[in-house]
């Protein structure tokens, strides 16, 4: 059967987005897409356009997606289960991989229950819109960098909003002290911040919130796997358990796909029973869900502390590195190596340079992610990686920080 073109007229009403993307791209903001498929057989190492290149900004921090037994793990279950399941949670779509996996969850971060969602950007606007839609009168803090899912989860209710700014439990408490302590509120927050590799003032915002009578919501995106004796995150490395939910992914340390929120029970089975982007969508496979326990398996065991170790290792020698060849970054104190590269169409030559000329890759982070002006590279440097490979990639960023 022939399928007849759009008429002109009905597409002519997106002739304003036509002028918005001539402008963005004349901005120099517009988002260039590299596709690059990486190679399980040499990590850290990906196809583009038919050659070889080195990946050096991957969120994959610890090389779990490319561990062989959590390969093997998702192949096993993809052999006797299937590529899906076909269905929603609430529709022939929960496995007792589901089951087992929340039960883990909750246990890892000590609290009574955790929900798996499809991504952790669902998790964190399905899980916020509901909850403050179901309590219209609490108040929402939200840290002026927060992620853009935590922006928008907000965004999306009535309630009322305050933005303090980054990790300033001096503003933040000023704003607390406003309402009544019978108020209900929210301080929503992360722990590291991969823009600056910095981490937020945990117990002390926890401080606050029992101060104030508030509950928190605590992103630990880019800890989870990477920090704590068995990489639960920040507060596991502190000691701390009293923030009132913590949301975490598998799409970065863990190395598979999904994410998830921990905290009480009677909220998340709210949220269960009412987030539409929990209910109304086909749900993670099996398959992916035991590659997600098998890597578990590691990161929670000896061997995962040594891969952090390994990682907090090679950012340490990455940034000595980027020290005697004098390129400015910042010396964060987590695993991420923001370098920076000042100006919009100077981050985007240099990244380019690297790819064309040394098959190195490197995204350049532009506004809005960052400030105009805050252009950078947020490098990071999994265990795998060798001395010879920092010191090359350094020369190689020099080189072309000298001609951009």
């Amino acid at each position: 059967m022939s399928v007849l073109p759009l008429s002109p007229a009905p597409l002519s009403v997106f002739g304003g987005m036509r002028s918005k993307l001539t402008e963005l791209k004349e901005s120099g903001l517009y988002r260039e897409f590299t596709p690059c498929s990486y190679l399980a057989e040499e990590p850290g190492t990906a196809l583009h356009q038919g050659r070889r290149i080195q990946v050096w900004c991957t969120n994959d921090y610890l090389g779990m997606s490319q561990n062989a037994q959590v390969m093997e793990a998702q192949i096993a279950s993809t052999l006797r289960h299937g590529t899906g399941n076909g269905g929603s949670r609430n529709i022939a779509g929960t496995s007792e991989a589901h089951v087992a996996l929340e039960a883990r969850l909750a246990a890892w971060h000590r609290k009574s229950r955790a929900l798996v969602f499809t991504s952790g950007y669902v998790a964190n606007f399905e899980t916020l819109t509901t909850l403050l839609q179901a309590v219209p009168d609490m108040v929402v803090f939200s840290d002026a960098l927060n992620h853009r899912s935590l922006i928008e989860g907000i965004r999306a209710t009535k309630n009322r909003k305050h933005i303090f700014p980054h990790s300033d439990v001096a503003a933040l408490e000023e704003l607390l002290s406003q309402y009544e302590t019978e108020r209900p509120k929210l301080i929503v927050f992360e722990s590291v911040y991969s823009m600056d590799g910095d981490i937020a003032p945990i117990g002390a915002i926890c401080d606050l919130a029992d101060r104030y009578n508030a509950m928190t919501y605590l992103d630990e995106t880019h800890a989870i796997g990477v920090n704590g004796p068995t990489g639960a995150g920040i507060c596991e490395q502190l000691g701390e358990e009293r923030p009132t939910f913590v949301q975490g992914v598998f799409g970065k340390a863990v190395g598979t796909t999904g994410g998830y929120v921990a905290g009480p029970d009677e909220a998340l089975d709210y949220v269960r029973s009412h987030a539409p982007g929990f209910i109304f969508t086909t749900t993670i496979p099996r398959s992916s869900l035991d590659a997600t326990r098998r890597s578990l398996d590691i990161v929670q065991s000896g061997a995962g502390g040594e891969l952090r170790r390994k990682l907090r290792e090679n950012a340490l020698r990455m940034r000595a590195a980027l020290r005697t060849a004098g390129i400015d970054f910042i010396d964060a104190e987590s695993h991420l190596v923001p370098v920076l590269v000042p100006g919009g169409e100077r981050v985007k030559r240099v990244s380019r340079r690297l790819l064309d000329e040394f098959d190195i890759y490197v995204q350049p982070v532009n506004y809005p992610s960052v400030a105009k002006g805050g252009e950078r590279f947020r490098v990071t440097v999994a265990p795998f990686r060798t001395q010879e490979q920092i010191d090359a990639f350094v020369r190689a960023l020099r080189a072309c920080l000298d001609n951009a």
